[in-house]
C-alpha cells in the first residue's frame, strides 16, 4: 500500500500551489489548532469535591461536543493501531492466535462500567491532581467499546485473503513488511473501514457511560456531550435531550462527509477484481484532496527522499553480511519475556479478584448470578436471530448497490451511533403506557444498540464481492435463490459471522444499559445480569462487581468457544476465495 501522499499525488507535473492547496492547508492548521485548544482543557487541575457543575444551557453544547469528539478520535486512533497489531499477530502466529482470540473474547465481554470501575482509580493515581487521569479513564472506556470489533474484523480479513495472492507475494520474494503494505492492508481495507465506522458508532453508544462516571460511590461528570445527555436524563429534560441528540447527529453527518465517505472512495482501488465496477463510491472531499498539489509536493520532497535514504542505509548492511543469528534469538526472547510479563499480570489480576471474592460470596449468590446470566443470554440470542433475519438482506442490498449506499450509509451510521439511553424518554413512556415488561422490552433496546454490527459487516462483505464474479453470475443467468446460494451467501457468510459474534458480545455489554432504563423519576428494571451489574457498580460493591463480570465473561467465552469459533473455522474452510 502506498502512502496517502503518494496515492493523492495525481496532479500534473506542471501544476503549482492554488486555492485548493490553500484550503487544505488552512483546514489542517485549523484542525490542529482546534485539537490543541480543546485538549488544553484536559490538563486542568482536578478535585472531585470542587469540580464545577455542568452547564445545562444549549450554549454549552458546541464546546461539550468538541470535547467529546476529541476523546472519540483519540480512542479510535488507539483502537486502529491495536486492532492492526493484534489482528495481524493472531492471523500470522498460531501460538499467539491461541492466546489472543480467547483474550479478545474475555475482554469483549467485560462491560464498559467494568473497565471504568477498574481503571478510574489507577489513572487518577497516575496523574494526581490533574483532570488528565479521569480523561484517560474516559478515553480508555471509549477505546474498549470500539476496539474488539475492529480487531476481530481485521483478523478475519487477513485469514480470508485469497490463497493465490499470498502465493504471488511469496513468489515475488516480498518480506513481511512488504506483504503487509502491498497485499494484506489493501485486501483488508474495506473490512477495516466498515468495521471502523461501526466501532466509531459503538463509541457514541457508550459515550454517556464513559463521561458521566458513577463508580465506587463517586459521581464524576466530565465536560462532554455524553455527560450532557446523562444530565438531561437525570433531570427529565426533554428539550435538553433533543438538543444533545441534534448535536450528535450533526457530528455523525460531518464525520461521514469528511472522513468515512472519502475513505470508502479511496478504498475502492483495493478491491480484488478483474473488471471495474460500474458505480463506485464517490466523495467530493476525496476528489478535492486528489486535486491538491500539496500532496504531490510532499510525495516528491519528503516521502521519496526519506524512502531512498532508508533503502541506502539498509543496502550496505544487507550486502556486507546476513542478519546475525543472535538478533533472531533476541527477538524471540523478547516475545517470550513479553508473554511471560502478560501472564504474570493476568495471574496477579486473577489473584486480586479471588482475594476480593474470598468469603464475600455464597452458593445462593452464585446460583442467582448464573440464573440472571441465563436470562440475559436468552435475550442476546433472540436479538442476534432477529437482527440477522432483518439486516442480512438489507446489508446485501446496500453492499451490491453503491448508489443506495450513498444515502443508506449515513442513516446506518446514525442508527449505530444513537445511544440507546436517549430513547428512554419514549421507550419508558411506551412501555409504561402499554404495560410492556422491560423483560421483553429490553430485547428491543439491545437490538437498537447492537444490530448494526451485523448490518455493517454484511455490507462490507457484499461490497467486497469482486465485480468479475458478479458479472459471471449475471452472464450465467443466476437469479433469486440460485444467486444467493451460489454467490451471495458464500461471499457474505464470513462477514456475517464476524458481525454476529461482535453483536452478541456488544449485546452483553449493552445489557447494562438496556435492562435498567430510567427517565426522571421513572425506572424500569428487567431481571438479568446487566441490571445486576449496573446496581452493584453504582453501590461500589467490589466482590459482586468482580463476580458478576466474571459470570458474564464465562457466558461470552463459552458461547464463542461452542458457537462462533466453529463458525469462523467453517467460514475459513468452506467459503475462502481461492
Amino acid at each position: 500500500m502506498k502512502s496517502t501522499a503518494a496515492q493523492l499525488a495525481v496532479t500534473p507535473p506542471g501544476r503549482r500551489f492554488g486555492w485548493v492547496d490553500a484550503l487544505v492547508l488552512l483546514a489542517l492548521i485549523g484542525l490542529l489548532w482546534s485539537a490543541l485548544h480543546v485538549g488544553r482543557g484536559m490538563l486542568v487541575h482536578f478535585d472531585a469535591a470542587t469540580m464545577p457543575a455542568l452547564d445545562p444551557s444549549p450554549a454549552a453544547i458546541p464546546a461539550y461536543a468538541a470535547r467529546t469528539l476529541l476523546r472519540m478520535w483519540i480512542a479510535f486512533g488507539c483502537s486502529l493501531l491495536f486492532a492492526v497489531a493484534v489482528g495481524y499477530l493472531a492471523a500470522k502466529n498460531r501460538v499467539a492466535r491461541a492466546l489472543i482470540l480467547p483474550a479478545l473474547d474475555v475482554l469483549q465481554s467485560v462491560p464498559v462500567l467494568g473497565f471504568l470501575s477498574a481503571t478510574v482509580t489507577g489513572f487518577m493515581a497516575l496523574f494526581p491532581g490533574s483532570l488528565l487521569g479521569v480523561e484517560c479513564a474516559s478515553i480508555f472506556a471509549i477505546f474498549t467499546s470500539q476496539v474488539w470489533n475492529m480487531a476481530f474484523g481485521f483478523h478475519h480479513a487477513l485469514v480470508a485473503i485469497p490463497g493465490e495472492m499470498q502465493e504471488a507475494a511469496t513468489v515475488s520474494g516480498l518480506n513481511r513488511w512488504q506483504r503487509l503494505r502491498i497485499v494484506e492492508l489493501p485486501s483488508a481495507a474495506h473490512s477495516l473501514i466498515w468495521n471502523g465506522m461501526m466501532s466509531f458508532g459503538g463509541g457514541w453508544f457508550f459515550v454517556a457511560q464513559s463521561e458521566a462516571i458513577s463508580v465506587m460511590n463517586r459521581d464524576i461528570k466530565l465536560p462532554g456531550l455524553g455527560s450532557y445527555m446523562a444530565l438531561a436524563l437525570e433531570r427529565g429534560d426533554t428539550r435538553a435531550a433533543l438538543y444533545a441528540v441534534a448535536a450528535m447527529l450533526v457530528l455523525i453527518l460531518v464525520s461521514d462527509q469528511l472522513v468515512w465517505r472519502p475513505l470508502l472512495a479511496w478504498a475502492e482501488r483495493f478491491k480484488n477484481e478483474l473488471t471495474e465496477s460500474g458505480s463506485a463510491p464517490s466523495s467530493w472531499v476525496y476528489e478535492l484532496l486528489r486535486g491538491a498539489y500539496v500532496f504531490t509536493w510532499l510525495d516528491r520532497h519528503l516521502r521519496r527522499p526519506l524512502a531512498d535514504a532508508f533503502v541506502r542505509l539498509r543496502r550496505p548492511v544487507a550486502v556486507a553480511a546476513p542478519r546475525p543469528a543472535w538478533t533472531r534469538h533476541a527477538g524471540r526472547a523478547l516475545g517470550i519475556v513479553l508473554l511471560l510479563w502478560l501472564g504474570v499480570e493476568a495471574v496477579s489480576w486473577i489473584a486480586a479478584a479471588v482475594a476480593a471474592l474470598h468469603g464475600a460470596l455464597d452458593r445462593a449468590t452464585l446460583l442467582q448470578l448464573a440464573g440472571l446470566g441465563g436470562l440475559t443470554a436468552l435475550r442476546v440470542t433472540a436479538m442476534v436471530l432477529f437482527a440477522s433475519l432483518v439486516w442480512t438482506p438489507v446489508g446485501v442490498w446496500i453492499g451490491l448497490k453503491p448508489e443506495v449506499a450513498r444515502f443508506a450509509q449515513p442513516l446506518a451510521q446514525i442508527g449505530a451511533s444513537f445511544p440507546v439511553n436517549m430513547t428512554f424518554p419514549w421507550a419508558v413512556g411506551f412501555f409504561v403506557a402499554h404495560r410492556v415488561s422491560l423483560d421483553w422490552g429490553s430485547i428491543a433496546l439491545l437490538a437498537m444498540g447492537t444490530q448494526w454490527y451485523i448490518l455493517f459487516n454484511v455490507v462490507a462483505g457484499a461490497s467486497a464481492i469482486p465485480n468479475d464474479l458478479k458479472e459471471a453470475a449475471r452472464m450465467s443467468g443466476l437469479r433469486g435463490w440460485a444467486l444467493w446460494r451460489t454467490l451471495i451467501l458464500p461471499a457474505v457468510f464470513p462477514a456475517w459471522v464476524t458481525g454476529a459474534c461482535t453483536a452478541a458480545g456488544g449485546a452483553w455489554n449493552a445489557s447494562i444499559v438496556a435492562e435498567l432504563a430510567s427517565w426522571g423519576d421513572t425506572t424500569l428494571r428487567a431481571q438479568g445480569l446487566g441490571a445486576f451489574i449496573a446496581d452493584v457498580t453504582r453501590r461500589g460493591d467490589t466482590p459482586l462487581i468482580v463476580a458478576s463480570i466474571a459470570v458474564m465473561s464465562l457466558f461470552v467465552v463459552a458461547t464463542n468457544k461452542l458457537v462462533w469459533r466453529p463458525l469462523y473455522a467453517y467460514a475459513e474452510r468452506r467459503f475462502k476465495l481461492e
